[in-house]
């Protein structure tokens, strides 16, 4: 008999700050969120503090009373995470360690450590383990191993065990090896993507739990993750999707996109990334059921201007409808964002509609073109079917005349085969 080790359930206690400028509704909505991210990681929240304070105390983040009240707290509750919704400089981390005896956390934190959780592809856990140590390196102090040692659980799994005694030398040394080994991979999936660049490329992003991965499965016919959590996904996946006989695309499943996502981890997630950067066709998917939707797409949108992938076709995917009761509300979001669907991914509602939507967009960005072309050359044909779609041909006497459609990005293809048939 094997015992499988049970992870501790940690009782954590999160911490908002509200001011005139961030209302203590909006704070309550980014702490409702930050109580599902403590939930992926494991965590039971056992209550949220808003402290209403017009300035960022720069030794404490909060006032010097609430930090007060706070350690009380955690001492006599035996609370052993506290988790603030904005990220804590290391000075003011440790000094709030020196009070508030037990572990802290911020937001950027708690993110990477469920990263830690969920990855599970080589790349992915390359790319997690260097936005931990790049976090961590200007947190590298005895304190933070002493602590670490002491605690454990979230917030300390992967590198955060085995690398935080060693010296910010060999931290870098670590780094830099990680970043080698993401560029190998960033050009083995260059080479990929242009195995198939004669394909229309659409990607779906979105703010993270707003179904991307059940609209995958439901247009691939896949089996991707589906788990109604935070960052259910983080690999990029890229499956064939037929539209219609003659309309195929390559479809890619990115990982989710939330408020205040840690720099680290754009940065080093930025090969999965170039799916996004990549397509032809983005597919914002919304839920449309959620109270913050125009920050969701605030924020999705703030993401793809840092990837300079704000400028492209974009389809406005209005998902979970089936969850709105008032259907006006559905048709004004198609009023206002003019290329736009509203569907149920998860009850398959308005699919046709989402697919002759991402039909459209991809016949606008293919030309039609005639050519006549002598016997001899009638080898060019098929070669122009493989990469377009052949409309019309007509045998004359002394030549043949054929008539297709062929995607902009490949007319430089067009022209090679052209040459190499002269």
């Amino acid at each position: 008999m094997h015992n499988i080790e049970v992870p501790k359930i940690e009782k954590a206690l999160l911490i908002g700050v509200s001011s005139s400028s961030i209302s203590k509704g909006v704070t309550e909505e980014h702490l409702e969120e930050l109580t599902r991210l403590a939930d992926t990681a494991g965590a039971m929240v056992v209550d949220t503090i808003i402290q209403n304070k017009e300035s960022m105390n720069p030794a404490l983040f909060i006032g010097k009373g609430k930090v007060d009240e706070i350690g009380e707290r955690v001492e006599n509750e035996k609370i052993e995470l506290v988790i603030f919704d904005d990220d804590l400089s290391p000075t003011q981390s440790r000094n709030l360690e020196k009070v508030i005896k037990c572990k802290i956390l911020d937001r950027s934190g708690l993110i990477l450590h469920i990263f830690s959780l969920r990855a599970r592809s080589r790349e992915a856990r390359t790319q997690v383990e260097l936005a931990q140590l790049q976090y961590l390196l200007p947190r590298l102090t005895r304190q933070w191993t002493h602590l670490s040692k002491q605690y454990g659980g979230i917030g300390t799994k992967g590198p955060g065990e085995t690398q935080i005694e060693t010296d910010r030398r060999m931290i870098r040394t670590r780094i830099g090896h990680l970043k080698r080994i993401l560029e190998r991979i960033a050009q083995q999936r260059e080479t990929q993507r242009q195995g198939r660049s004669e394909f229309t490329r659409a990607a779906i992003v979105g703010y993270t739990n707003a179904g991307k991965s059940t609209l995958m499965n439901l247009l691939s016919n896949s089996e991707i993750l589906i788990e109604d959590r935070l960052f259910a996904t983080l690999d990029a996946t890229v499956r064939g999707v037929t539209l219609s006989p003659a309309h195929k695309v390559l479809l890619s499943d990115t990982v989710g996109f939330i408020r205040k996502l840690p720099p680290h981890l754009i940065a080093s997630f930025k090969s999965t990334l170039e799916e996004v950067i990549e397509a032809d066709v983005l597919l914002h998917v919304v839920d449309a059921s959620s109270a913050s939707l125009d920050e969701h797409i605030t924020t999705v949108n703030s993401t793809l201007e840092s990837l300079h992938s704000l400028d492209k076709p974009t389809i406005m995917v209005f998902n979970k409808i089936d969850k709105v009761e008032n259907r006006d509300y559905v048709f004004g979001l198609m009023r206002e964002y003019t290329s736009s669907v509203a569907i149920s991914a998860s009850r398959g509602i308005n699919i046709d509609a989402l697919k002759e939507t991402i039909i459209e967009q991809m016949d606008k960005q293919f030309v039609e073109k005639t050519l006549t072309l002598t016997h001899q050359k009638h080898q060019l044909i098929s070669k122009i079917h493989a990469i377009g779609e052949i409309l019309e041909k007509k045998y004359e006497n002394d030549h043949i005349l054929i008539r297709f459609r062929i995607n902009q990005k490949d007319e430089g293809n067009l022209q090679r085969l052209m040459a190499q048939a002269e």
